[in-house]
């Protein structure tokens, strides 16, 4: 049998590292959206913290090593959510980080990693020419390189939430999880299927961006030219070997959803939870919204990974303005 990179006791004493207010987020029962979906919902909100997203659970854990290895410069690419956090992180610890990113990258967070200090580079294109020049970045200057999902630390880092989440009672059916590159998948589908193993595992990708969907379904790795998509924190065309080796062992299923699905996911968290989430946020929603029949009459829990969104752009998305009075009730 395959083994995992992933620990189970490393998961556990991860906890200890990572700053308490990146843990223990807001789960909640969302009554008012179960009549759009026919379904049970729960919400796992990982947008309530300083860098609104999952990934700091991640780089707390890779700059805490780092400092303790002496080192002092480190460098990513990122789709946007991943600088922001090795910047705080990097920053708490005295820690100089560069980020390159495509310049097509949302401006808010683009704005955010400048602000918390860090040295951001844009480069045309996707994320997979950043990744290439981060790359070359660290060999050149001698950078850490701190590679999304491939450290095993983001998949650590973001188990934790699958610690979160099988420590809840009654458990869940089904956990919906956003799959990009594959740190939050593995990560919780680990710790689920070690605590929680009723648990479904479903992990969530735009149409546009299939590469590590139908890597899963072929059990080998599988590219794309291109990808075109909303959900740019998912938006990968390279899957890596070894996390997809990882995702092979935890995941019960990896569907694809369309466009219109997210958008509309993305009004009724909206409407109906009160929440202004980024695109990748909504995948598991839209998941729920495509087949119905599938999650009927099941407790069903959906990750919230972000909410680092272009406000005119999630305005042109959702269909909201400014001032708009909302009649919806809100959550129980």
């Amino acid at each position: 049998m395959q083994e995992t990179r992933l620990d189970t006791d490393r998961i556990l004493a991860a906890c200890e590292v990572i700053d308490p207010v990146f843990l223990n987020t807001p789960l909640y029962r969302c009554e008012a959206l179960e009549p759009h979906l026919g379904c049970a919902v729960s919400l796992k909100l990982e947008t309530a913290n300083p860098v609104r997203s999952f990934k700091a659970r991640g780089t707390e854990l890779i700059t805490s090593l780092i400092a303790d290895a002496g080192a002092s410069a480190v460098v990513c690419a990122s789709a946007g959510n991943l600088g922001q956090a090795l910047a705080w992180s990097g920053r708490k610890r005295g820690i100089v980080v560069t980020v390159v990113a495509s310049r097509s990258a949302p401006a808010v967070k683009l704005d955010r990693i400048r602000a918390l200090g860090a040295r951001l580079e844009l480069v045309p294109g996707d994320f997979d020419q950043a990744r290439e020049r981060a790359t070359a970045l660290a060999e050149h200057y001698g950078f850490r390189l701190v590679e999304d999902s491939l450290d095993i630390e983001t998949c650590e880092g973001a188990a934790t939430i699958g610690l979160e989440l099988a420590d809840t009672s009654p458990s869940f059916d089904a956990v919906l999880i956003a799959l990009g590159g594959g740190a939050l998948a593995t990560g919780v589908g680990h710790v689920l299927k070690a605590l929680a193993p009723g648990v479904e595992v479903i992990c969530v990708q735009p149409q546009g961006a299939p590469a590590m969907t139908h890597s899963w379904h072929s059990r080998q790795v599988v590219t794309t030219d291109a990808t075109d998509t909303i959900a740019d924190g998912v938006a990968g065309r390279n899957p890596i070997p070894a996390v997809l080796d990882d995702l092979l062992l935890v995941a019960d299923d990896a569907v694809l959803v369309q466009e219109a699905s997210i958008t509309t996911a993305m009004r009724l968290l909206l409407h109906h939870a009160g929440l202004v989430v980024e695109p990748s946020a909504a995948l598991g929603i839209a998941a729920i919204l495509e087949n119905p029949t599938r999650f009927a009459g099941r407790h069903v829990a959906t990750i919230i990974c972000g909410g680092n969104v272009d406000i005119d752009a999630y305005h042109r998305w959702v269909g909201a303005t400014p001032g708009r009075r909302d009649r919806s009730r809100p959550c129980s």
